[in-house]
């Protein structure tokens, strides 16, 4: 510390200055009284500002000024005291050092010379040592260099050969990829990722590699997956190419398979080819046999890889299958083929209308059922017997269902017949495939239900237009080539006709043979739907002989029925009809003899079907017979008709009334008709007198029915006595011509009978025997025992009714005469009587 400048005063502080010394005597007296604490208190702050830095002073030069008003003095005079005290140590030390310090900054004069001359020495050396190894350093260190670059080449090298490898496997990989060999660059991606990579995995260009990887085998998938989606359009495309293959295959097996049989049967020792194998294809469902033809054989036949490329389905599956994800495509497959199955399934709105809307809806069946065939044996485990067997099964139900809707459309039994052939070669395509086709012959079975239901159909148009165009009267011939003409068309023998000379007539009409070819032409178009449907004789047999009855009884029955029944045909047309039917039934053993030679099932066979045929013409001839009573009685009734009796003439005209005679001469001439029924052999004799015999008194009760009816007509109020005479008469001539026997047979007065209710009551009004009925009525041997009372009873009042308005007319004074006043209380008497008798049978009944 140097003297007087080591310490300042504070601030604000007077500085301090050296003390006068009648000052410091009076301070040095003054210490001698400070008090011991007082010199404590001063020395602790001497040392304490001797050993504290001077930043931190001030605090303790404050707590000087702090204590007594004169402590600050006597703390200077201490401090100037210890100040002395250090100046002369320091002098004493100086002292004590000055010579050695003279005598060493003597010697750093000399050493400095030489200190420079050495710098100097150093400085040459150093400048000429760098000198020289400049170019040493520059040498050594393109050495360092070359070694360095030698180095990182031999280390490149070395990584180099472990990256080449890897850069290889993936331009090979990028060259598979662009050539489309997914399943051979899968294969070179796992080796990159098993093998080669990881040897190099510290690269980023590896990182960069392994991270694509993944992306690759995704882009593999789609792109294969796009495959089998162009697969899958592809197969649907050529469905029907490859269905129409199959059945086409399966139709010439089919053939020769008839002919083989045909061959066999017949006893041919010629050798036949024999098949091995499938129906009609090989192990894989692909490669059809032509054996019908030789010439055929070796042409060129088309299999479904002909016409489809299956590399996508088994690519595809093949990088499924590597990339762990076999089952993703084995669903995806099978759920897409379903949904194709059911598009090929949907059948066009108007496929019924032509046998080609069917035949593409079997091709693409078939199609789509080989492709999978040939899927389920080419693959494995991509779809199981199990899965083609349920798409089968659904398949086989919409097929049913389609077929029974579309084929009840169908009116056309030719195109019905197609419908089967399609059907039975579509059936004999898929069981070559291991396919159960059971249910779809169970189908034709309905189906030939329907065809028979089209064959009634048309011909009935057949029956209808023969019946149509036929004149109804026998068949003239002229010449032998005409009657063996007729005979070789219908089975038709008569001796007494054939002993006859040309030119003749045969009974029956031009309708009769063309009738029996036509149910020949049914038969054999009947046959036609139950070939190749794998029945027995028999069983064929029963079909032909149930669709023959449903002809006859149904719809040959009809058209008679409905022949019969319309306006135009005449008596004449009913006589021939009848005489028709007769010869038809007759025709009917040979039609079994017909159906027995075609089957070769003897007609003795238990199961075997009878034709109906007696029973289906005996009912047309009763329904003709009847028509021919009802239409005598219309025209009996036409007749009736133009009756215009005057019911209140005074006397009858003494003939007979005009539309009667014309009426009767009528009925003469249309009796004589009947000697035209067939009566070449006793039974026909007796059917033809029959039929005359019912027609005659059918007519002549419809007429005494008739009359009765006019007398007893509710609006017809009054009858004179005249009238009754008129109507006398007329009933005479009806009797008359009742006695006459117009038809041969009848036994006695058989036929007078049917007036006898006419006759009894007109003779009891004409003798006016009224006490002889009435005494006798009830009686069994009464006169009058088929006059009714009511019946007498009603024409009594009319009769009645016309006498009083006749006296009315003659004499108003009439009514006082005797005879008429007793005539007309027997009159009333009578009808009392009458009414009697009708309350009675009333109160009875």
């Amino acid at each position: 510390m140097e003297r007087g400048g080591s310490l300042s005063p504070p601030v604000g502080c007077p500085p301090l200055t050296a003390p006068p010394a009648a000052f410091s005597q009076h301070t040095a007296n003054m210490a001698e009284s400070e008090t011991l604490e007082t010199v404590t208190e001063h020395e602790r702050i001497l040392q304490e500002i001797e050993s504290t830095d001077t930043a931190c002073v001030g605090p303790t030069l404050r707590s000087v000024y702090d204590d007594q008003p004169n402590a600050h003095k006597r703390f200077m005079e201490k401090l100037d005291a210890r100040i002395r005290n250090h100046d002369r140590e320091i002098e004493k030390m100086c002292n004590f050092h000055h010579q050695g310090f003279v005598d060493a900054i003597t010697e750093l004069l000399k050493v400095r010379a030489d200190a420079e001359k050495l710098m100097g020495q150093v400085t040459d050396t150093n400048r000429r040592l760098q000198d020289a190894g400049r170019e040493v350093t520059a040498q050594t260190e393109e050495v360092i260099r070359c070694r360095i670059q030698q180095r990182n080449m031999a280390t490149t090298v070395e990584k180099l050969q472990l990256c080449i490898p890897v850069l290889e496997m993936y331009s090979k990989l990028k060259e598979q990829l662009e050539s489309k060999r997914y399943y051979a660059a899968l294969k070179t991606m796992e080796q990159l990722e098993n093998i080669y990579i990881p040897r190099v995995s510290q690269y980023r260009f590896c990182q960069i590699m392994a991270e694509t990887l993944p992306k690759l085998r995704e882009e593999i998938k789609e792109i294969s997956m796009s495959d089998l989606k162009d697969f899958l359009e592809s197969i649907r495309k050529h469905s029907d190419k490859i269905g129409e293959t199959a059945m086409r295959q399966a139709q010439q097996h089919r053939t020769f398979i008839s002919a083989v049989q045909k061959q066999a049967s017949l006893g041919c020792a010629k050798p036949l080819y024999s098949l091995n194998g499938r129906t009609t294809l090989q192990h894989n469902g692909l490669v059809g046999e032509d054996a019908a033809d030789e010439e055929e054989g070796d042409d060129e036949v088309l299999t479904a890889q002909d016409l489809v490329d299956f590399s996508p389905v088994y690519r595809c599956l093949h990088i499924y299958t590597v990339l762990g994800d076999r089952e993703t495509f084995e669903n995806y497959y099978r759920k897409q083929r379903k949904k194709q199955a059911r598009l090929v399934l949907q059948p066009q709105s108007n496929m019924h209308e032509t046998v080609e809307g069917y035949r593409k809806y079997f091709n693409q069946i078939v199609g789509f059922f080989v492709v999978e065939d040939h899927i389920l044996h080419a693959t494995q485990g991509l779809v199981t017997r199990a899965f083609t067997d349920e798409l089968w099964n659904m398949a086989l139900s919409k097929i049913i269902a389609v077929l029974r809707t579309h084929s009840s459309y169908c009116n056309d039994p030719d195109l019905v017949l197609e419908l089967k052939n399609l059907i039975v070669i579509f059936a004999d395509t898929l069981q070559g495939y291991g396919f159960s086709v059971n249910r779809l012959f169970d189908l034709l079975f309905e189906i030939r239900d329907q065809y028979n239901e089209t064959l009634l159909k048309k011909w009935a148009l057949v029956f209808r237009e023969i019946f149509e165009e036929d004149n109804y009267s026998p068949i003239p011939v002229e010449t032998e080539e005409e009657y063996k003409s007729v005979i070789s068309r219908f089975p038709f023998h008569d001796a007494e006709i054939e002993k006859q000379p040309f030119p003749k007539k045969l009974p029956m009409s031009q309708s009769v043979p063309q009738i029996y070819i036509q149910v020949k032409e049914f038969i054999y178009a009947s046959l036609k739907f139950s070939e190749s449907l794998h029945r027995s004789s028999t069983e064929i047999d029963d079909m032909l002989r149930k669709s023959t009855n449903l002809l006859l009884t149904r719809t040959l029955s009809g058209c008679l029925q409905n022949l019969i029944k319309k306006p135009h045909i005449g008596l004449t047309e009913l006589v021939q009809i009848i005489i028709n039917t007769t010869h038809l039934e007759q025709a009917c053993k040979y039609l079994e003899d017909f159906i027995t030679n075609i089957t070769n099932v003897s007609p003795e066979t238990v199961h075997t079907s009878r034709l109906y045929g007696l029973s289906t013409f005996k009912d047309a001839r009763h329904a003709a017979e009847g028509e021919i009573y009802t239409k005598l009685n219309q025209k009996i009734d036409e007749f009736i008709q133009l009756a215009d009796y005057e019911w209140n003439m005074g006397e009858s005209d003494g003939r007979a009334s005009g539309y009667l005679m014309d009426l009767i001469n009528f009925l003469r001439s249309t009796f004589q008709v009947f000697t035209h029924l067939p009566n070449n052999n006793n039974d026909h004799a007796a059917m033809s007198g029959k039929v005359a015999q019912t027609a005659c008194m059918s007519a002549c009760k419809h007429l005494a029915t008739s009359l009765m009816q006019m007398l007893l007509d509710t609006e017809l109020k009054q009858i004179s006595m005249g009238a009754i005479q008129q109507f006398n008469l007329d009933v005479i001539q009806c009797e008359l011509f009742a006695s006459s026997e117009p038809v041969p047979g009848f036994q006695g007065d058989t036929l007078q009978l049917a007036f006898i209710d006419l006759r009894q009551l007109l003779d009891l009004f004409m003798v006016w025997d009224w006490s002889t009925y009435l005494a006798d009525y009830g009686q069994p041997t009464s006169k009058y025992l088929r006059v009714n009372p009511s019946t007498a009873l009603a024409l009594l009042e009319k009769v009645n009714r016309g006498m009083k308005d006749t006296s009315k007319k003659n004499n108003i004074f009439s009514q006082f005469r005797k005879n008429d006043r007793d005539k007309q209380k027997l009159i009333e008497t009578v009808v009392k009587q009458l009414r009697s008798l009708v309350n009675g049978m009333s109160q009875h009944s």
